[in-house]
């Protein structure tokens, strides 16, 4: 029985026309592709203008051209869900959710039926160029689980509809991933999905023992990384320790997948569902190869309006994108992951975390660590490691880091047996205190 295709006609989700939709699409030639998505994109911005008096309020010129659509912001959307619909949608015909936060700035948002539909089947489309089917594939899955015991069991409830198992990314112990690879070794799972940070740390505990994981669980087929970010040397320990073929999975909770790793080895941006740009700080588009703010636009979302979204990432296209097949060429990282230093200097965090990483695990000892700024001249190194970091490392990584960014600056590294991660269980690797 085809129980997860079944979960969602269930709720009304029409699975069968949205993936019909997609067929349909995926036919579009190339070379009329730019034509398709010009005509996508007018269609979903006239219905809004139509139907949707929040966005009207937005478009204050009229719609003359797509460049002159005011880009849409989390802050736009600081106002109850109910006053952002579409005429005819309430929440008897919608699904709704809620972005994670991580941008300080949570929000509220709506889809159509039809929309939510055609973003699963986007989504199977994409797992199914690596044989994972949805209906039948088993996923070993590590995300957070809600300790509410009511949403606990609506969880435990969805994953046995999409065949899921659930670890506990909580406890990320020896005990708890020595328990972890005993269930490898007694369950068909296919697959592996989740939070980057915690699959890096149990392929971490696999190196340890000498352990290959296809070794264990022969049926794996391929390991899928999300939400947040993959560094190459974070991949090829992946790739030896799982013993399957990674990949990188770039998405948003208002969107569903952004970018998806194909099996050529590119990171390939939806065009089916989506318009994506990358635009400079005046809002215009930038070639190619050129990093900016990534915009997206929803091109089936009837009942609540992405249409030229900053979804507060910045990144850049290959230059050998084309309409019909973009590939993302980067992702530097969030429009709010920045430290401000005394002088004024702006600096990405998640740069000179790379840095640090870099130091941090040449001494072979260090499972994870995440650097937040408590003062506009103070760092805190919180870390968790088999053995103390020696004086010696640390002045390495001190006057690293000083080269880096500016003198004068101070770093205090802290061990811990465990990192703070959100409440859905995501590590932030990098993350700010001070006001930008």
């Amino acid at each position: 029985m085809r129980l997860f295709d079944f979960s969602l006609f269930l709720k009304r989700f029409p699975i069968k026309e949205a993936k019909e939709e997609l067929r349909q699409i995926s036919e579009v030639k190339d070379a009329d592709y730019e034509a398709f998505l010009n005509s996508k994109k007018t269609e979903i911005v006239a219905y809004h203008l139509r139907n949707n008096p929040f966005y009207k309020n937005k478009v204050t010129n009229g719609f003359s051209d797509w460049e002159s659509l005011p880009i849409l912001t989390k802050q736009d959307f600081q106002i109850p869900l109910r006053e952002r619909l579409s005429k005819g949608f309430s929440d008897k015909n919608i699904y709704t959710n809620k972005t994670s936060g991580s941008s300080g700035n949570p929000i509220r948002f709506a889809k159509d039926k039809f929309s939510h539909a055609i973003t699963w089947a986007y989504h199977m489309e994409r797992f199914g160029w690596y044989g994972i089917d949805f209906n039948s594939s088993l996923q070993a899955r590590y995300y957070g689980i809600p300790l509410d015991s009511v949403e606990n069991k609506t969880v435990r409830l969805k994953d046995f509809l999409a065949k899921r198992y659930r670890f506990s990314i909580n406890d990320l112990s020896e005990k708890a991933l020595d328990g972890m690879l005993n269930i490898y070794k007694q369950r068909p799972f296919e697959y592996i999905n989740g939070y980057t940070s915690s699959i890096v740390l149990f392929a971490k505990y696999l190196k340890g023992k000498n352990i290959i994981l296809k070794n264990v669980c022969p049926t794996l087929k391929v390991c899928i990384v999300t939400s947040e970010m993959l560094f190459e040397d974070d991949k090829k320990l992946l790739e030896n320790q799982l013993g399957v073929p990674i990949v990188n999975e770039y998405g948003c909770s208002e969107a569903g997948v952004i970018a998806f790793t194909n099996p050529q080895g590119e990171w390939q941006v939806d065009s089916k569902t989506l318009f994506v740009e990358i635009l400079d700080q005046a809002d215009k588009p930038l070639p190619l190869g050129e990093k900016g703010r990534i915009v997206i636009t929803s091109l089936h979302n009837k009942a609540h309006t992405f249409i030229r979204y900053e979804i507060g990432d910045y990144g850049a296209l290959s230059e050998g994108s084309t309409f019909k097949k973009p590939i993302l060429k980067t992702l530097v990282g969030r429009t709010n992951d920045f430290a401000i230093l005394p002088s004024g200097k702006k600096a990405a965090g998640m740069t000179f975390y790379v840095i640090t990483k870099k130091i941090m695990e040449e001494s072979g000892n260090i499972q994870e660590f995440k650097v937040v700024q408590t003062e506009i001249d103070t760092f805190e190194i919180n870390y968790v490691s088999l053995e103390e970091l020696t004086e010696e490392k640390k002045t390495v990584i001190l006057k690293t880091l000083e080269q880096f960014l500016e003198p004068g600056l101070t770093f205090k590294f802290q061990r811990k047996v465990q990192l703070d991660r959100s409440e859905s269980g995501k590590l932030k690797q990098f993350v700010s205190l001070v006001e930008n």
